[in-house]
């Protein structure tokens, strides 16, 4: 626990002065989920339960925030008349922090926050408008690359097919374990989705979950990491939308982001935890979410003092490329 605890802040890190080198973003969003009720109170959740997060890591070998200025932003307004206003209020609050100077750790809110977020993405850098260079690595029970769901494209189950929209280089996915049969042929037959399905990696043998930490060691470019806890196996958040038993290890989890932020071919530019559902009887799911993302943030600072990520800046000629706030979603 933090020497001078600030309720409601991440941590309960006190507000640092200056520009913050992460930033912790709370997208309490909830329209299209289609079983359990509860996302939208899922990151101020997560955010009391970080203040019981041990602060102390060996990797740094001392306490966060470890010499970075870690802030906690106002949460997303929730703004909206309907989805399409929604997603762009969401793309517009994130967008500001990707500037290439702060790392964004984002605190969904159900998964149909990815597209909004992959069009703020866009404002990187490193992506400057242009979506084919970047990557995503999803953590995830369901492949989310349904079409429509209940007649909504942009409903959560949709989230991977509307970030593909938009011309991904290429989606990573682990853990899949519930998809439907256009979910699965479409993941046979695109060259542009590997997919690691929770049978395989949890066989007797481990050589599979080998392939899957060598292959994403080695992708090059800007990533974003998207984390729907529900991923994880059943028991370790059983609050979460839609648990299903089979899942991820909480130590696979954090091998998978290891071995993305300790990686000299691939930057991660930002990550996402989301489904988060608060538990009554126990914050066992809340607390974590908040595990997951302070795992994030120590092995993004470990990446800095490796000279793996640093403040990037825009090529003065690519700043029309980028996509500006605005109404996108609106006006699809």
């Amino acid at each position: 626990m933090a020497e001078e605890f600030v309720e409601g802040n991440f941590l309960g890190l006190a507000k640092p002065e200056g520009k913050p080198d992460i930033v912790v973003l709370s997208v309490p969003y909830e329209l299209t989920t289609s079983y359990g009720q509860g996302t939208a109170e899922g990151p101020a959740a997560c955010i009391e339960a970080s203040g019981q997060v041990e602060l102390f890591d060996p990797l740094l070998g001392e306490d966060l925030p470890a010499g970075q200025r870690i802030s906690t932003a106002p949460p997303w307004d929730g703004k909206g008349n309907n989805l399409a206003q929604q997603l762009d209020g969401i793309s517009n609050y994130l967008s500001p922090w990707y500037d290439g100077e702060t790392f964004p750790v984002i605190l969904g809110g159900e998964h149909g926050i990815l597209p909004a977020l992959v069009h703020a993405a866009g404002n990187h850098p490193l992506v400057d408008g242009d979506f084919s260079k970047l990557t995503i690595v999803q953590i995830d029970a369901h492949a989310d690359l349904r079409e429509e769901l209940g007649g909504e494209a942009f409903s959560h189950a949709c989230a991977a097919s509307r970030a593909m929209d938009f011309g991904l280089k290429h989606l990573f996915q682990v853990g899949v374990r519930a998809f439907s049969k256009h979910e699965y042929n479409r993941i046979q037959n695109d060259e542009k989705i590997t997919t690691y399905f929770a049978s395989e990696i949890q066989k007797s043998t481990n050589s599979t979950w080998v392939n899957w930490i060598d292959e994403i060691s080695q992708i090059e470019g800007p990533i974003h990491l998207t984390i729907d806890i529900d991923g994880l196996d059943g028991s370790l958040v059983p609050a979460t939308g839609t648990p299903v038993p089979g899942g991820l290890t909480f130590w696979q989890t954090v091998e998978t982001i290891q071995a993305l932020f300790s990686s000299t071919k691939g930057v991660v530019i930002s990550m996402d935890v989301n489904e988060i559902v608060a538990q009554k009887d126990t914050p066992l799911t809340q607390f974590t979410a908040a595990m997951l993302a302070t795992k994030g943030i120590i092995h993004h600072i470990n990446a800095r003092r490796l000279g793996n990520w640093s403040k990037q800046t825009r090529a003065s000629g690519d700043i029309n490329r980028v996509q500006p706030p605005g109404s996108y979603f609106q006006n699809l």
